[in-house]
């Protein structure tokens, strides 16, 4: 009868094993939606949970159809020794990573190795007015250096330097291409982060400060046309925001609160 139980025992716990071992890329998706409050899925993925792919997307529309927002696919693989906690996972994709990411750690708090992302410049329009307008296109690609994450309510609280750099961009509403290459500093805290916009070169200059607190984003700046760009900048500056004049020199104050 012990004998009979044992072997009982040992079937289900092989069991057990293989259905773990061939546990479908798929159940990640519902994992990063919950993360990301559904702004962000997992598209077509392929795989097990423990190697597989997938693309990053928005949300499903109407039709259940996941738009990509990020070029390639991402491959993963996770240590199964994520069932008792201990997270270790490489994340691959030479279409968007200069390099493969690892994520070391735990449950609740997650270790992010030094990176760079490739970003297309027109998913900007989605943020909405006015750079649904503007439609900017360039080339981006945000770097960090090592990342720390913690779970949080409702959220995940972030600690290190993020760089978004901005080459050559360019917008359908002005003949100027390009208008410019600009760069975006970005310090976190926890849940706060402090940002610094500014111009490396070109015909349209833009400046300015801004905050991430508690999950609402605010921005004061200002956008100039560079020397010589006066008389051709002015439909695109007139999207931006409103007039002012500081030190006897026109601007427009960027504004977002």
């Amino acid at each position: 009868m012990k004998r009979a139980a044992l072997w009982i025992v040992a079937l289900a716990v092989v069991v057990a094993l293989t259905l773990f071992a061939f546990l479908p890329a798929s159940w990640l998706g519902p994992i990063v939606e919950k993360q990301t409050g559904g702004r962000l899925t997992l598209g077509d993925p392929q795989g097990t949970l423990w190697h597989g792919s997938a693309f990053v997307g928005g949300a499903a529309g109407p039709d259940g159809a996941v738009t990509p927002l990020l070029p390639g696919r991402f491959s993963w693989t996770l240590s199964p020794m994520v069932l008792v906690g201990r997270v270790n996972m490489e994340l691959d994709n030479p279409d968007a990573l200069m390099l493969p990411v690892t994520v070391t750690g735990s449950w609740s708090q997650w270790q992010v190795s030094p990176g760079t992302l490739k970003l297309p410049a027109d998913a900007l329009a989605g943020l909405g007015a006015p750079l649904n307008t503007i439609a900017p296109s360039g080339q981006m690609r945000l770097t960090w250096t090592a990342l720390q994450l913690e779970r949080a309510v409702n959220t995940v609280a972030v600690s290190g330097h993020t760089t978004l750099d901005m080459q050559d961009m360019s917008s359908r509403m002005s003949p100027i291409k390009p208008l410019g290459s600009y760069q975006m500093a970005m310090d976190w805290h926890g849940r706060d982060a402090q940002m610094v916009l500014s111009t490396l070169k070109g015909a349209l200059v833009l400046s300015g400060n801004g905050a991430l607190t508690n999950g609402r984003f605010s921005f004061s700046g200002q956008a100039t046309a560079g020397a010589g760009y006066e008389n051709t900048m002015g439909n695109l500056l007139n999207l931006l925001g409103q007039h002012q004049v500081v030190n006897g020199k026109n601007i427009i104050a960027l504004e977002f609160k």
